[in-house]
């Protein structure tokens, strides 16, 4: 027998029965939401050429990407994010279209991580971009309708709310080198104290350096706000905390001021966004199953520079969370199996297209006896057998 027939490769994962319909109700739900608000659904392709990846803003190592060649020897990889695809059909398909344009996607990305570490290879993801525009308004619209998206799978949820500036604004009052600063981010970013000492400590003491160290700890409600300000006090980082205040008492006058928390510490990927950061979470599962902001210079690689801002939620995530709430049945059992004997096979698939139009869910039995339904329906729990005959 070959060695792999049977496996899966590693960090990925058939899903069966209860879980593809789970993940269309999931789906489905988020979906609702983006198309009420305007979004329109695109496709990219799975696999792109590299070099729309290898952008220095892209976020993406290089390591972190599944490769391979086309029939010219062009490098190309596995679709690793939906949003520079995006970028790349925008500034190519989409450059006389009226802006600002509303689109959305519900397609899988892949990701080459370490052997063991228990995350997985490939994601469903869903998101939204909203594209040829900036401000305010873009900025409450692109968070709203994140909340509204987790709202429609979830009863217990919260968004993290940051500013991409802030800590950009900071260590650019650092004589550091981008490598540098890159190891200063990542520690901030996974809350580790210890490596973002040793980092901060070779460097010398300043006003920047006492704010970035506070940044991991500054994490709460409006509170937040005054120990921010006092911090970075006669930095450029003031401006970003005005715009982030701004965002934050609006969406409080929403009433969702029991969803909300403002974490400074929120620095992901800060090469690729450029202003409002946030990340959503939902009760019973750690990780963040949505993350999103504002990007507004990603354009420019394509040459068709404009705002932009988004999202994208893990509906795998979602998905298996969704699964094992204890209220929720996803069943694919019939309501009732329909046997017909013989020389009424046709009778009987008729008499089940009637029920399922009368609003009862009924499968029609291809099994050669009666007792052989009977059985099966025992087996799987099905309530009902109905036998059509002559």
């Amino acid at each position: 027998m070959k060695k792999y027939l049977k496996m899966t490769p590693e960090g990925m994962k058939d899903f069966l029965f209860a879980e593809c319909s789970a993940m269309d109700d999931v789906c489905g739900r988020i979906e609702k939401v983006f198309t009420e608000r305007g979004f329109k659904k695109v496709i990219t392709p799975g696999i792109e050429f590299y070099d729309v990846f290898s952008l220095p803003c892209s976020g993406i190592s290089q390591e972190d990407m599944f490769k391979l060649c086309d029939n010219k020897g062009r490098l190309m990889v596995v679709r690793p994010d939906s949003t520079l695809p995006i970028a790349r059909m925008v500034s190519t398909r989409l450059q006389n279209n009226v802006m600002p344009v509303r689109l959305y996607y519900k397609q899988a990305v892949y990701r080459n991580n370490p052997t063991l570490t228990g995350r997985r290879n490939e994601m469903m993801q869903m998101g939204v971009e909203l594209l040829g525009v900036q401000g305010v308004r873009a900025d409450l619209e692109i968070i709203t309708t994140a909340v509204r998206a987790l709202k429609s799978v979830a009863g217990d949820f919260r968004i993290e709310l940051g500013h991409a500036e802030v800590f950009d604004a900071l260590s650019d009052e650092l004589e550091i080198n981008n490598s540098y600063k890159e190891k200063i981010r990542l520690s901030i970013e996974g809350k580790n104290y210890s490596a973002l000492n040793n980092l901060l400590d070779k460097l010398e003491p300043c006003k920047a350096v006492s704010a970035i160290r506070s940044l991991p700890s500054l994490f709460g409600g409006e509170e937040v706000f005054s120990k921010a300000y006092e911090i970075c006090q006669g930095t450029k980082a003031v401006q970003a905390l005005d715009y982030l205040h701004k965002i934050y008492t609006s969406l409080l006058a929403l009433g969702l001021g029991d969803k909300l928390i403002i974490d400074l510490g929120l620095v992901q990927r800060n090469d690729y966004y450029t202003g409002i950061v946030f990340t959503g979470y939902i009760s019973g599962i750690g990780d963040a199953v949505l993350s999103g902001g504002r990007y507004d210079e990603l354009l420019s690689e394509f040459d068709f520079p404009m705002g932009a801002a988004g999202f994208a939620i893990d509906t795998d995530a979602v998905t298996l969370k969704t699964l094992s709430d204890a209220n929720v049945s996803y069943s694919d059992n019939p309501d009732v199996l329909v046997f017909a004997g013989d020389g009424c096979e046709l009778e009987g698939i008729a008499l089940v297209e009637k029920l399922n139009k009368e609003g009862k869910k009924a499968q029609f039995s291809v099994l050669e006896t009666l007792e052989q339904t009977k059985s099966f329906a025992e087996k799987r729990g099905i309530a009902e057998v109905i036998v059509c005959s002559r």
